[in-house]
């Protein structure tokens, strides 16, 4: 049993649990926006919400950990990561595939429990989640990919609420999607000798460092025009556009830790700042939506 939960805690480590807070908060806005769309009036509430937080957080479980089952030959011939558990003999894949099983049956319980749509559209998202893992193996755009993945969790999220899709909860999408293209392509700045050795495909690789710094903040202002585009739709308040200078602020830093010939802060740029990206917006948002609740 111990061996057990030594092997779960690694597993929880090799596809970094903790970064589950990337996507959740504007799953969560998504979530907040059907609820304030339908008058604030939603049977069972909490529970929805609840699931919701479980599906999240299992559909990605079950993508990172289907990814580094994937990647394990490749992380073993990269110097950057070939100290991940599965190249360093840490974990085995057997394990790991074990872990992906259950984290995907785990999504597809806790979709059948947010309604019929959800529970049909849950392969769908299952296969959208592990088809990214194959994508820089054929073309530059896996960091759209990658994008559009975390980006159809608020979308999701909204399904789950609401029972169905509205067409404006497409910005939220496309502004995660954008989002995390820009810091994704940043992050690959790193891989750049190689994967150009390896011929894997990524934006840097193609166009250079420099210019790939460029394309990341081009993404990131398309998802600043997304999220006014979203504010316009849904006639929201001062203190969502407020949450979007706060956005706009950390971008800005962001990309300022980063040149052309620096990496050394990528880390710092990837992990730490998105995390306050994501947080620092639900909470402008949450607090736009629920005062407007109020006032309802």
């Amino acid at each position: 049993m111990n061996r057990f939960w030594t092997r779960l805690r690694l597993t929880l480590d090799m596809i970094k649990f903790e970064h589950s807070v990337f996507a959740l908060p504007f799953a969560l806005t998504g979530a907040l926006l059907a609820w304030r769309d339908c008058g604030f009036q939603v049977a069972g509430l909490r529970w929805r919400f609840l699931w919701i937080l479980v599906a999240m957080v299992a559909a990605r479980s079950a993508a990172m950990a289907f990814n580094r089952i994937l990647d394990a030959d490749i992380d073993a011939r990269n110097r950057r990561t070939a100290a991940r558990h599965l190249p360093a003999g840490l974990l085995s894949t057997k394990f790991a595939w074990g872990f992906t099983a259950t984290a995907s049956l785990l999504f597809l319980w806790a979709s059948r429990e947010l309604g019929f749509l959800c529970f049909v559209l849950a392969p769908v998202a299952l296969a959208i989640l592990f088809a990214y893992s194959f994508a820089k193996r054929f073309t530059m755009f896996a960091h759209l990919m990658l994008g559009f993945c975390l980006g159809i969790a608020p979308a999701a999220a909204w399904i789950a609420i609401r029972g169905s899709l509205d067409w404006r909860i497409c910005w939220l999408t496309a502004a995660v999607m954008f989002w995390t293209a820009g810091f994704d392509v940043i992050y690959a700045c790193q891989d750049f000798e190689f994967d150009t050795a390896e011929g894997l495909f990524s934006i840097p690789r193609r166009v250079g460092i420099a210019r790939a710094l460029l394309i990341a903040r081009l993404l990131h202002l398309a998802m600043i025009a997304s999220l006014i585009a979203l504010v316009i739709v849904f006639h929201l308040g001062a203190l969502s556009v407020a949450g979007i200078f706060a956005v706009l602020i950390l971008l800005v830093y962001e990309h300022g830790l980063v040149k052309p010939h620096d990496l050394s802060r990528v880390n710092a740029a990837f992990f730490t700042v998105n995390g306050y990206v994501s947080l620092l917006f639900f909470a402008f948002w949450a607090a736009d939506i629920l005062l407007h609740r109020k006032y309802f």
